[in-house]
């Protein structure tokens, strides 16, 4: 049962985007089979023969990375978002946008976005569906690439609706901007609209508005974007802390598994640590969890 606020959410975002038709997601099997067979038939994927399940998606060579320099906190003062520097000097910890702008930057991109596309609801939830600090997300999009990468970073059900009840949820309202019909031949048969690519966070609001990307970190909003960005400020309230870290699991000849948390900064080579490949005879490595 969907409540009364995530409904207000699902029609003011149809109202806003004006997609053709609007898709609640369950996070089935198969659902996720539709999709891939969908995307297939519109070159989107091209299905391997090496792995079982395993598919090649090919994107637009300006839309593969995350863009700090388009990623913003909307925050009504300055300083709650950066730090305090000397004159003239540029912070490097953030990009601030004022709610008035962010208004201006909003209205020139999302209204229509999504006419000739379908419109997905993703309810999701970050952590094991009920937990006790889980963290629930709605999560709007015009791509089916990001449904199925949302599967399998979150845990999408139907579930999350009777455990949300009438409770507040993150907002995340996300687009690749490029309405139907399509004016511009796309490339790799992959949508995106670089040239308007805006990441926007609203601390206060919980929300989150993505527009022109779909790269993942970009487009997965229950990435960085909640997990990190809007979950700080949420952690800042509870009194509890969101962190840049890796979960993993190494087991010595032994056999006997031992567990490793690390919080380190970006470019300080988490990723690395955390899908070491041993070259030491009978260890094993495993990756459990990375952001």
């Amino acid at each position: 049962m969907i409540s009364e606020k995530a409904r207000k959410f699902i029609e003011e975002s149809v109202k806003l985007m004006k997609p053709k038709a609007v898709h609640i997601c369950d996070g089935s099997k198969e659902e996720a089979d539709q999709l891939i067979e969908q995307m297939i038939n519109k070159g989107m994927l091209k299905k391997l023969k090496a792995y079982e399940n395993n598919f090649l998606c090919r994107t637009d060579p300006r839309d593969v990375a995350r863009v700090e320099s388009k990623t913003w906190m909307i925050t009504p003062e300055e300083f709650d978002t950066l730090c305090h520097t000397a004159k003239g000097v540029k912070s490097i910890m953030g990009n601030w946008m004022s709610p008035v702008q962010f208004e201006n930057e909003k209205n020139a991109r999302f209204p229509g976005c999504m006419n000739g596309r379908t419109m997905y609801v993703i309810p999701f939830s970050m952590g094991p569906v009920g937990g006790p600090i889980s963290k629930i997300g709605i999560q709007v999009t015009d791509s089916s690439y990001v449904v199925l990468c949302m599967r399998i970073m979150t845990r999408v059900t139907p579930k999350v609706w009777e455990t949300l009840g009438d409770d507040n949820f993150v907002k995340c309202i996300h687009s690749v901007g490029v309405p139907e019909p399509v004016k511009e031949k796309l490339v790799n048969n992959w949508a995106c609209n670089p040239e308007k690519t805006i990441i926007a966070h609203l601390p206060a609001q919980r929300e989150i508005w993505s527009f022109g990307s779909g790269y993942g970190g970009n487009s997965l909003l229950g990435k960085k974007c909640f997990s990190l960005r809007i979950a700080s400020n949420i952690a800042r309230q509870e009194g509890w802390m969101a962190e840049h870290m890796l979960i993993m699991g190494v087991t010595p000849p032994n056999g006997k598994e031992r567990f490793l948390a690390a919080a380190f900064p970006s470019a300080c080579g988490k990723t690395n640590l955390a899908m070491l490949t041993p070259t030491l005879p009978g260890w094993k490595v495993r990756c459990i969890g990375l952001i």
